[in-house]
């Protein structure tokens, strides 16, 4: 099939606006002699500023999901079979039961289970996806598109979304090249590689290694090191206004010093109130010694719970909330839709803030761009009504073994060790920036500014290369 210089950028779902529409990265193609046609699965017009033609989200077929549930229990049982580590029954999630049709579809998961039980087992789920997805009309629609855009390759923002299978599936079949970026530093361990493309784009070394291991197909000509473009703002400074315009614009005393707490959804951090409510009654103690502090507290995008409503109000003489500037298009977290407004909002409260609180956020690379420090809380909350939960559980996920030193965070163990953390940051006493700063050049790319010019660099060679030399996996 004939093509241009098109990169057609699937975009799934908002997550891509940030890292591709709200970055630098059309622009950069277009100085290098390509262009960006965007195929927009997000419920935002990204027209008259991009060229974009609309990816329908049609349901997939009724049985991937199934074969959805069962490719990821069997990869996580041979991960933990292969590595002797228990870690990876912990990211298995069961299928929801909101209604019969669920009840039926985890019936015939747990029937047709026993029989793809190996690596074996494994590619044939794989392949049975791919079947069922080139059987619906969807895919032939899809191909349509395609065959109209001609475009020289396929890149899409997010690899573990069933609904865009069969556009990779089509682009495949009309030899058109297709890569995938992996989109976030934990993903791999976690089995949440659905696609199967000509390339994959990640972050780094340490990734490209994840995804050779736990890829089992994938070959290293596969995989492009390049970093993700979603910390090239942090490293040009983009939107920075000056303290003045900040504290005005969001009614903050310019004579504070603050301290940003960063949520996290309600499944990882359920406690999360709790520790808010903690590190205000530390702020204020310290308030009390002499110091003039204030919290900026920034929830999670895709929380819109009233969970911390109680905290914001006990302690509104510390506690600024500066809430992300997403838009909600749908109930699930898939349809809130970052803002380039929000960009802007969290480069300065990163650049307005002295250091950044959270359970085991990947905000620790945000604020280490800026060469500000990071505090991880690491205590339970005792009569909690959540028995299953604990921080041990979170800081033994597999993608915090990156860390090169325990000392690239501040540990918080326990609420009286808050008030140390921040005293000890304020006086310029704590070393964690340089460390961090080892924790991001593992898990990003540096320079870190580069990351759109690296894989507009990659592409060009794929599409000169002229047609796809993927490794059949099948």
């Amino acid at each position: 099939m004939e093509s241009n210089n098109t990169i057609l950028v699937l975009l799934p779902d908002g997550i891509g606006l940030r890292n591709f529409v709200y970055t630098d990265f059309a622009q950069t193609a277009q100085k290098s002699g390509l262009s960006v046609v965007y195929w927009n699965g997000s419920p935002l017009d990204l027209s008259p500023q991009h060229e974009q033609v609309w990816f329908d989200q049609k349901p997939v077929h009724p049985a991937t999901n199934i074969y959805k549930y069962i490719k990821t229990k069997v990869e996580l049982t041979l991960n933990e079979k292969r590595s002797g580590d228990a870690v990876y029954r912990t990211y298995y999630f069961e299928m929801p039961l909101r209604n019969t049709a669920d009840r039926i579809k985890k019936i015939a998961m747990r029937l047709l289970l026993p029989f793809y039980q190996s690596e074996k087992g494994l590619q044939r789920v794989h392949r049975k996806i791919e079947s069922l997805e080139r059987s619906t009309p969807h895919y032939q629609n899809l191909k349509l598109t395609l065959q109209t855009v001609k475009p020289a390759m396929v890149f899409c923002t997010n690899q573990r979304h069933l609904s865009t299978v069969a556009a990779i599936l089509a682009a495949r079949d009309l030899g058109i090249p297709t890569a995938a970026l992996i989109f976030s530093w934990d993903n791999l361990p976690k089995a949440t590689m659905f696609l199967s493309t000509d390339y994959y784009v990640v972050w780094s070394d340490h990734m490209k290694r994840e995804l050779l291991y736990y890829g089992r197909t994938i070959s290293e000509n596969q995989i492009l090191v390049t970093g993700t473009p979603q910390f090239e703002p942090h490293a040009n400074r983009q939107g920075v206004v000056s303290r003045e315009e900040f504290c005005q614009a969001h009614e903050l005393d310019a004579s504070r010093r603050y301290i940003c707490f960063s949520g996290d959804d309600v499944t990882t951090s359920p406690h999360d109130p709790v520790f808010l409510s903690d590190t205000a009654r530390a702020v204020r103690q310290l308030n009390e010694q002499g110091h003039n502090l204030g919290i900026l507290f920034r929830r999670c995008p895709v929380d819109f719970s009233g969970r911390y409503d109680r905290v914001v109000r006990a302690y509104q003489d510390v506690i600024v909330p500066l809430d992300p500037l997403w838009e909600r298009a749908g109930e699930s977290w898939g349809h809130v839709m970052p803002t380039a407004a929000d960009l802007k909002l969290q480069l300065n409260t990163i650049a307005h803030s002295e250091m950044v609180i959270n359970l085991g956020s990947s905000m620790v690379f945000d604020f280490v761009s800026f060469d500000k420090p990071c505090a991880y809380i690491r205590y339970d909350v005792k009569d909690s009504g959540h028995p299953d939960w604990s921080v041990k559980k979170i800081y033994n996920y597999v993608h915090f073994r990156s860390m090169p030193s325990q000392d690239a965070v501040i540990w918080i163990d326990s609420p009286q060790d808050i008030a140390p953390a921040i005293s000890a940051v304020l006086s310029g006493r704590n070393n964690t920036v340089a460390h961090a700063r080892q924790w991001f050049d593992v898990i990003n790319r540096q320079p870190a500014q580069h990351a759109s010019q690296r894989i507009i660099d990659s592409f060009k060679k794929i599409i000169a290369h002229g047609h796809s030399k993927r490794v059949d996996q099948q």
